[in-house]
């Protein structure tokens, strides 16, 4: 979400009549994130959202837009993507495809509590459940395969330590996914990147997910990995908290409960989401791309988050009497 590709209310002004929003009013870059180009954008009919993709291809869109529209039909709390006159929810500006979307009401909240976890890891089940008719299927683009292609390119920035780290957990991971308790998680569409600032709140309710460009098809459990490593734990220094853990996992049992091989999978899964983004973080970090606004996120970060999952066993993902 940092700023690629500068769009200037001029630019916004002419693009957009082919939408019915009325005039272009106002235009602000998002800094926050780092793969795409987003701005806020005001215009006669109201608040909406302008990502234009700097990675993602008019070939690869079409699954996660129709997975947002799907979701939202589907009485999910997710930003609605916006037809132009012709239907098209993709279209073209400065040579990439760009789309609008509807603006989630609300602010994120970066200091949760367990009330937040339980209506995000409630959500979260709906929004899996919801998914799962979705007829698009494509991989998670950052998932095992990325993960055995990028080792190779970050190991020489590493310190031995890290490189043995590095060299250990992957060789764990693809173990563990060739295993045939991986074989049987349950899986579908997934967010696969729903940290704190990618969930909008007002108070205590929930009014959505967004940013869904990195979105695939994988184990639901390792969306709530995901989840579980960026909202409930001390952020300084990794470790989960426990009454964060229980109120998300336990909502989200409640609503589609977890399996039994879900069970076993779960200390691997928190260290494969944790490894998932020390990787991406690390390759952000050591090759950089030129954006306004960027700020690298810090790979030591999840290295932390993924050393105290190896050496620490987790609170269980239910318990029996669940």
């Amino acid at each position: 979400m940092a700023v690629f590709t500068p769009v200037s209310l001029d630019d916004l002004s002419s693009w957009i009549t082919q939408f019915d929003l009325g005039k272009a009013l106002a235009i602000k870059g998002i800094s926050s994130g780092i793969e795409n180009s987003n701005f806020f954008i005001t215009t006669e009919r109201g608040e909406y959202v302008l990502t234009v993709f700097e990675k993602l291809t008019f070939e690869q869109l079409p699954f996660y837009l129709n997975l947002m529209r799907h979701l939202a039909e589907g009485g999910v709390s997710v930003p609605a993507p916006i037809a132009n006159r012709k239907g098209s929810i993709i279209n073209e500006l400065h040579g990439k495809p760009a789309s609008i979307v509807t603006k989630l009401a609300g602010h994120c909240e970066l200091a949760p509590q367990p009330v937040h976890c339980a209506a995000v890891g409630a959500m979260l089940a709906c929004m899996h459940m919801a998914a799962e008719d979705f007829e698009i299927r494509q991989p998670n683009l950052r998932g095992i395969a990325w993960w055995n292609e990028t080792m190779p390119v970050v190991m020489p920035h590493l310190s031995d330590n890290d490189k043995q780290l590095l060299t250990t957990e992957m060789a764990f991971q693809n173990a563990f996914a060739a295993s045939d308790v991986f074989k049987e998680l349950p899986n579908g569409p997934i967010h696969a990147d729903l940290f704190r600032n990618n969930v909008m709140f007002d108070g205590d309710q929930l009014t959505g997910f967004f940013d869904f460009y990195f979105a695939g098809c994988d184990t639901w459990l390792f969306d709530v990995a995901v989840t579980v490593n960026d909202w409930c734990i001390d952020i300084e220094s990794g470790e989960l908290d426990q009454a964060r853990v229980r109120a998300m996992l336990d909502a989200y049992h409640e609503i589609r409960p977890f399996t039994a091989e879900e069970q076993i999978a779960w200390q691997p899964m928190l260290r494969a989401s944790a490894l998932r983004f020390w990787l991406s973080r690390l390759y952000d970090f050591h090759m950089p791309r030129d954006a306004e606004m960027l700020t690298a996120h810090d790979p030591a970060h999840f290295e932390r988050i993924l050393r105290l999952r190896i050496e620490h066993t987790a609170p269980a993902l239910f318990t029996t009497a669940g």
